[in-house]
């Protein structure tokens, strides 16, 4: 059985002063020229298909609900993309590494609940391509590493609607297997439209063994790795194109992030298939040391 991928996309933008964005140019990563330009000719065909983006089957989430997720708005040579992404300290981000590879700098928005209004919540700040830190390790043509630090130009503020998300323990080694994944995002509410949501969504699932999302992507090992944790596909619901890079956290003692948004189906995001990311757990150290965490 061959699986193929889709991968997820979503951005952000950074600055000390309000950064004026014209939204209607930012679109999604997967829409990219260059997104495309490096997966094999046998997959190509992929660009072509019209799957369904968004947090599928999720709920809108109250203002502040979320208050590490990020809209980052990543500049290439084409346009700006979209995606997501999650506070890390007052001067580092965490995303996911597909978000920004050649991308020449952007905007991270921290506190939007309505990401095209001037809420007075927001903080709108720029990035160079100086900081931002890519895995060594990234492969894209299967998807290993997929996780990427960004150092922001001027500090964050942190504040009721701005805090960072708080990450397992050095020591953790709990693979979360059964307990309840939430993921959150900006992305597409309308494929008809193409429109990306302009206010953050969300939507939960189980967190499925390693040994069950393995068989769901048809025992492929190139595709699951220890490096990769899963959300079921149940009920429709899961993370979508414009969500990568974004958080998937379960409650204990508050939120706690232990996947980045990395990968779903190329059949579509609401089929039922496991959506797959990046296991913080896995990278810890790496996060530590390409930040100031």
């Amino acid at each position: 059985m061959k699986i193929l991928v889709l991968l997820i996309g979503a951005l952000a933008v950074a600055s000390a002063e309000w950064i004026e964005i014209d939204w209607s140019q930012v679109r999604p990563i997967e829409e990219f020229d260059h997104y495309w330009a490096r997966l094999p000719a046998e997959l190509q065909y992929l660009r072509k298909m019209m799957p369904e983006t968004r947090i599928t089957n999720g709920q809108q989430a109250t203002p502040g609900q979320f208050p590490y997720q990020i809209a980052l708005l990543s500049t290439f040579s084409a346009g700006t993309g979209l995606c997501g992404g999650t506070v890390l300290t007052n001067n580092f981000i965490l995303t996911a590494a597909h978000c920004v590879q050649n991308a020449q700098g952007g905007t991270a928005i921290m506190g939007a609940h309505n990401r095209l209004q001037t809420e007075a919540s927001q903080q709108r700040i720029a990035f160079s391509s100086g900081g931002i830190n890519i895995h060594p390790g990234y492969t894209s043509t299967n998807i290993r590493n997929d996780i990427a630090t960004v150092r922001l130009n001027s500090a964050i503020t942190f504040n009721d609607r701005v805090r960072p998300a708080r990450l397992p323990a050095a020591a953790d080694s709990r693979t979360f297997a059964g307990w309840t994944g939430t993921v959150s995002g900006f992305g597409r509410t309308s494929d008809a439209s193409q429109a990306t949501s302009a206010v953050v969504m969300f939507t939960s699932n189980p967190i499925m063994t390693q040994a069950d999302c393995l068989s769901s992507w048809g025992g492929n090992t190139n595709i699951i790795q220890a490096q990769n944790i899963c959300l079921s596909g149940a009920g429709g619901r899961s993370s979508c194109n414009g969500d990568s890079g974004g958080p998937l956290t379960v409650q204990d003692s508050g939120s706690l992030q232990v996947g980045i948004v990395s990968f779903g189906s190329a059949a579509g995001c609401s089929i039922g298939m496991p959506s797959v990311y990046v296991r913080v757990t896995f990278f810890r150290t790496w996060i530590i040391n390409n930040s100031d965490l």
